[in-house]
């Protein structure tokens, strides 16, 4: 393990910043843990379960050195719909397909494919899921009874309305209570755990004041138990398979975006030390999100603020995560118990603070504002990720944000006429420069710009002169479709006896054309690179 880079020149000194750093997460990630797991429908000790297994894992075999790994609220979405619609036992399922596909990503070299994620997308989805996260906690805020889940946005509105009668005066001053201590700690006692104080506050007012008078984890799951479950294999059959490949393939791609921005802000945060490996780091993930299912564990990734948290704190190495793990275990083995006591009230104001904290809202307002293409797929997104699903609402973001850029990118081609050098007219004139005339072609030559090279090339060939020479110095890309037009252009050039010259084609652009064809059949003399 410590010839692992990330451990290079780590001494007693690091370990002491390690284990505060650790501890300090670990009294973070306890309500955030049991927070998630119940706001996607399950139990709230699987997210502890998550947070030790995951959080163990992804510190050993990741690719950061601060990357604190678990439950994290971009998650809960998802992981209701399955639960909603398949049960707990498949949501493992899907986690566990969910692990392997992050490995196979990792041996891909998918991790550089996850930067071409358009941010109005990532913006997008992340402000409908904070939405969702924020109004799915008003059933525990209200104290309403009732309720069922339902898995979609509206028919949850709808089912919060017709039930608004039961609401419970003593869950609205408990979460009231929660939600002061979240807005006025962090201005008189900024350096205390923030989140712990939240739910501790109210949890020992309700006791105190009004015991028995809002529901709890006790009376809502029957308590945590104080110990970690025991190896269990989920059956998985063929129709599982097929049932359950999509929301694995949404939860996969997501885990894969989630971990790799929260290791880029960790590099922003520790700009002096090495970057982090992509690879590694979701080939850590995928191995955590497979062996987490088997205790019970729900899906997990890379949490922003809990690294950012731990960064904070002075971590130097993974490290600082193990000990997140070990304290978090620490916490179910000794104090599981006392979990019963807390308030459902006590966390919804804890996720409402997550929900606004990740909703981007800066950024949203920013790129809607902009009334164009962005902003179409940002409203495109950010809107069936609320109605729909997030796996409906990605695929069609980035489809969205495609035809767009296909859009920008068809008027980027250019054809210019350019006068001609004197070199030119000497090697190719054959005495009558009249006969001799010369366009730049600039930007990329591809299926989305080779209707309009199609649309005026017959132009070019029109002009009355027999020679034609295309400078394509500056062409930018060029792909099948682009090498269709041009063989369509030498084909028409041919049928009118007319010679077509092509100069400064780039070498690589040169070699393309030998794989394809396109060079025979231009011909050697007619490549002309002075």
């Amino acid at each position: 393990m410590f010839k692992d880079q990330r451990y290079l020149h780590y001494n007693a000194a690091g370990f002491r910043q390690d284990l505060i750093a650790g501890i300090t997460v670990g009294i973070v990630a306890i309500p955030l843990g049991m927070a998630f797991a119940i706001a996607s429908g399950v139990k709230p000790e699987y997210g502890l379960y998550t947070t030790i297994i995951a959080g163990l894992l992804v510190a050993l075999l990741g690719g950061s050195r601060y990357q604190i790994a678990g439950p994290t609220g971009a998650f809960i979405p998802i992981l209701l719909a399955i639960v909603l619609q398949y049960g707990y036992e498949d949501l493992l399922i899907a986690g566990f397909l969910a692990g392997i596909l992050l490995v196979i990503m990792s041996f891909l070299g998918v991790s550089n494919l996850i930067h071409f994620v358009p941010r109005s997308v990532t913006i997008g989805f992340t402000a409908g899921i904070a939405v969702i996260i924020f109004t799915g906690q008003f059933q525990n805020f209200f104290g309403l009874t009732g309720v069922e889940k339902k898995e979609f946005f509206h028919e949850s509105m709808i089912e919060i309305a017709h039930n608004f009668h039961t609401i419970n005066t003593f869950s609205i001053l408990t979460a009231v209570i929660g939600l002061a201590v979240i807005f006025i700690l962090p201005k008189i006692a900024p350096k205390v755990p923030l989140l712990l104080i939240a739910l501790l506050v109210p949890t020992i007012c309700s006791i105190w004041f009004f015991p028995g008078k809002v529901e709890t984890i006790g009376t809502a799951y029957g308590g945590i138990p104080q110990h970690l479950p025991s190896f269990h294999f989920p059956e998985i059959t063929f129709t599982k398979l097929v049932n359950l490949w999509q929301p694995a393939l949404i939860i996969a791609a997501l885990g894969a975006i989630e971990s790799l921005l929260s290791a880029v802000v960790a590099d922003g945060m520790k700009s002096k030390v090495p970057k982090h490996d992509s690879k590694k780091e979701l080939f850590g993930q995928g191995i955590a999100n497979i062996i987490t299912p088997l205790f019970g564990g729900i899906p997990a990734t890379g949490a922003i603020a809990r690294t950012a948290t731990n960064i904070g704190s002075g971590a130097v190495s993974p490290i600082s995560g193990v000990v997140q793990s070990l304290f978090v275990l620490a916490f179910l083995l000794l104090f599981a118990p006392y979990a019963s006591y807390i308030p459902l009230a006590a966390m919804a104001p804890i996720l409402m603070f997550v929900a606004w904290n990740m909703s981007s809202r800066k950024a949203f307002v920013q790129i809607a504002s902009l009334r164009s293409g962005d902003s179409i797929v940002l409203l495109t997104t950010f809107l069936l990720t609320i109605f729909v699903n997030l796996t409906i609402a990605v695929e069609v973001g980035i489809l969205l944000a495609a035809l767009s850029f296909l859009r920008k990118m068809s008027g980027s081609l250019d054809i210019k006429k350019s006068k001609l050098t004197d070199v030119e007219k000497f090697k190719l004139s054959t005495g009558n420069e009249s006969e001799l005339i010369k366009f730049k072609i600039s930007g990329p030559l591809f299926f989305g710009t080779a209707k309009h090279f199609e649309d005026r090339y017959p132009e070019l060939l029109n002009l009355g002169q027999k020679t034609i020479i295309l400078d394509m110095k500056n062409l930018t890309a060029i792909d099948a479709t682009g090498e269709a037009a041009l063989s369509a252009m030498l084909d028409e050039a041919k049928r009118q006896n007319k010679r077509l010259i092509f100069k400064r084609v780039p070498p690589e652009k040169v070699s393309l054309f030998k794989r394809s064809g396109l060079y025979e059949k231009i011909g050697e003399d007619n490549f002309f690179m002075l």
